[in-house]
C-alpha cells in the first residue's frame, strides 16, 4: 500500500494530483499550506524554514511513503530532494527537444526567476550552447489560478497574459515555454489560446512516472484522495468547489 502526501501553498498541488492519479493507485494527501502563499515570493531563508516545518508536519501526521514538494520555487531554492521526497524542476530537457528555433522561456515565479538555483539549473542542463533561455516572471498568473480569477473572469485572465508574456514573446523567437510553477497548468487553455504556435510544457507527468516507478509494486487497490490545509478551510473549500473538486478539506496546524 501507498500513501504519498503532495504539498505546496496552495491549488498547485492539483496538477501534479491529477497526473499521479492517472498512471498510479494510491492513497494521496492533498496539503495546501495557505498561511504561506506565495512560495514565489519568499526569500530563500524563509523558505526553508516554511519547508522544514511542513516536512516535519507532514512525516508525524501522516508517516507517508513519497513526500511531493509540488512547487518549482523551493525545488530550485533549496536542496531538499532525497529518495523519499520528490521535487518539481522546470522540464528542460523536454522543452529542448520540443524547441526548433533553441530559444525556450521558463515561465516562473518572482522568487524561481532570480535565484541562484535556477541559473545553476540552467547549467546543468544545457549542454549546448546553442540554446537561449528567458526567465519570465509569472508570479501574476499565478495569483490569477489561487485567487479563482480563471473561472471567474476570463477577460481578465487573457488581459493579464498578454501583458505579461506579450512583449517577451514578441521581441524573442522563443516557441516552447515550461510551465514552471504548479499552478501554471490551469491557465494552459488561455496560453494556448493567445499564442497557438508555442509549446506549453507542464512537469506533471514527469513527476508522476517517477512516482509511479516507485509504487509501480505497492499500488492500492483504488485512488482516494484526502485534503488537508493551514488557514481559512472554508474560503479553500470553496475555491476547490469551483473547480469540481468536493473533497472536504481537514484544517492543521503548521
Amino acid at each position: 500500500m501507498s500513501r504519498i502526501v503532495v504539498f505546496d501553498s496552495g491549488l498547485g498541488s492539483l496538477s501534479i494530483i491529477k497526473a499521479i492519479q492517472k498512471t498510479s493507485k494510491a492513497e494521496i494527501i492533498y496539503f495546501a499550506d495557505q498561511k504561506s502563499y506565495p512560495y514565489g515570493k519568499k526569500s530563500q531563508a524563509q523558505l526553508s524554514k516554511i519547508i522544514q516545518n511542513s516536512i516535519e508536519l507532514i512525516e508525524e501526521n501522516f508517516t507517508p511513503n513519497i513526500i511531493v514538494m509540488a512547487s518549482n520555487t523551493p525545488s530550485l531554492l533549496l536542496n531538499v530532494a532525497t529518495r523519499k521526497i520528490i521535487d518539481v524542476k522546470p522540464p528542460l530537457i523536454e522543452a529542448k527537444k520540443k524547441s526548433k528555433t533553441k530559444e525556450i522561456g521558463i515561465l516562473a515565479t518572482r522568487s524561481a526567476i532570480y535565484s541562484k538555483g535556477l541559473s545553476q539549473y540552467i547549467k546543468a542542463n544545457n549542454v549546448s550552447k546553442n540554446f537561449k533561455f528567458f526567465k519570465i516572471n509569472g508570479s501574476e498568473l499565478v495569483d490569477l489560478v489561487e485567487s479563482g480569477k480563471f473561472i471567474s473572469n476570463k477577460k481578465y485572465c487573457l488581459k493579464i497574459i498578454k501583458k505579461i508574456l506579450d512583449e517577451k514573446l514578441s521581441s524573442s523567437n522563443i516557441d516552447t515555454v515550461t510551465l514552471s510553477s504548479t499552478h501554471l497548468p490551469f491557465l494552459k487553455t488561455f496560453l494556448k489560446k493567445q499564442y497557438p504556435k508555442i509549446h506549453f510544457i507542464d512537469p506533471a507527468n514527469l513527476v508522476a512516472k517517477k512516482i509511479h516507478l516507485k509504487i509501480k509494486n505497492n499500488q492500492n487497490k483504488k485512488n482516494s484522495l484526502k485534503i488537508f490545509a493551514t488557514g481559512n478551510t472554508i474560503t479553500f473549500q470553496r475555491k476547490l468547489n469551483k473547480i469540481g473538486i468536493k473533497n472536504k478539506v481537514n484544517s492543521i496546524t503548521s
